[in-house]
């Protein structure tokens, strides 16, 4: 954690159990019908977190999605959209039949996921009940994907899934502004399942440690593990192919700017890429053509052949980058078998 959160955290740490009440208060309100929510005529599923980090929603969201296509359904996903530009009560990011925006304009995640899954409705909007109506009117959509929707309650959902990452997981046991949590811990029991990502031999033990302590917290919910594997890399801004045997006798400095820099600094290494040096930016950093100039600049002076970066922050670079290699690791979340199973028993109760 940098040392300006640190400071931050310090300095809220007293006002922890007022912002930990007052989210405790909003969610009785919402769960006794004292605040409005909106059920829609179709299985909404939210995935979700309690930390303010990245924990692999994304990725998730792209797993689950994948899911309900396989099985003949015709989900739409609907994102707050942060970090976009638009701001229309409805902005639509695909239609399914093609991606209407650009990075900067849906925001990075949006835009990912309408470029992962060229079928499948994208749209984003604060009032996430009217987007969801929307693509149900719209779109042809029978099954809503929410997007970072643990805490938007003003739509109620029928699977909650709350994801955290066990790279930061035990790290963060206080509710903001003392610390990363949205919540208090004791909000798991409105979850129905619980996911804890990037899980792999190496940190085995401390997932298995994390998975008994949610369940003490949350005994109604079954834990599952998922972990991130390599798939390809893509290449400056064409997204072609690039040799990944070619790319680990390479010469690389490595930046990113995402939630859990740390765990793609961990990636790099574990999959054996030869990075000489490593910069992290702020989650969702807006790059211009300075950036690229100054990395590129850095790169060289490192003696770098090449940067590497991860597919989030290459879909912001591909109209900036000029002829110095700029690589992309593209990964997939891969869950374990049980959670397939899960998520068709479940859902399965609704068509």
């Amino acid at each position: 954690m940098s040392s300006w959160r640190d400071i931050l955290f310090t300095i809220g740490r007293p006002f922890s159990p007022l912002y930990g009440f007052a989210m405790k208060v909003r969610a009785y309100l919402y769960a006794h019908g004292i605040l409005p929510s909106t059920r829609l005529p179709v299985p909404v599923v939210s995935v979700g977190n309690l930390s303010m980090g990245g924990t692999g929603k994304t990725p998730l969201v792209m797993c689950v999605v994948r899911h309900l296509l396989e099985h003949g359904r015709r989900p739409a996903v609907v994102s707050r959209g942060y970090g976009g530009k638009v701001r229309g009560q409805v902005n639509v990011v695909s239609d399914g039949h093609g991606v209407k925006m650009t990075p900067a304009m849906a925001g990075d995640e949006p835009w990912l996921l309408a470029d992962a899954m060229p079928s499948v409705p994208v749209l984003t909007g604060s009032a996430r009940a009217v987007v969801a109506g929307f693509a149900l009117k719209n779109n042809g959509a029978d099954v809503i994907v929410m997007d970072d929707g643990f805490q938007h309650l003003a739509l109620q959902r029928d699977l909650d899934i709350v994801l955290f990452n066990i790279r930061s997981a035990l790290d963060a046991a206080r509710v903001f502004p003392g610390g990363e949590l949205r919540e208090s811990f004791g909000a798991l029991r409105r979850a129905h399942a619980i996911v804890i990502t990037g899980v792999d031999h190496r940190n085995e033990q401390r997932a298995q440690a994390f998975k008994r302590f949610v369940r003490e917290r949350a005994p109604q919910a079954p834990v599952f593990f998922g972990e991130y594997l390599p798939v390809c890399l893509l290449y400056s801004g064409k997204r072609e192919i690039f040799p990944t045997d070619k790319a680990k006798r390479m010469k690389l400095c490595g930046f990113c700017g995402i939630g859990t820099p740390l765990s793609f600094r961990e990636t790099l290494s574990k999959e054996g890429y030869n990075v000489l040096s490593f910069r992290a930016f702020r989650d969702h950093h807006p790059y211009s053509h300075k950036d690229v100039e100054a990395l590129t600049a850095w790169a060289k002076a490192e003696g770098a052949q090449g940067l590497i970066t991860t597919e989030k922050d290459f879909v912001k670079l591909k109209s900036l980058l000029g002829d110095f290699p700029v690589l992309a690791l593209k990964v997939e979340l891969f869950m374990e078998e049980k959670f397939e199973f899960f998520l068709s028993e479940r859902l399965g109760t609704f068509f």
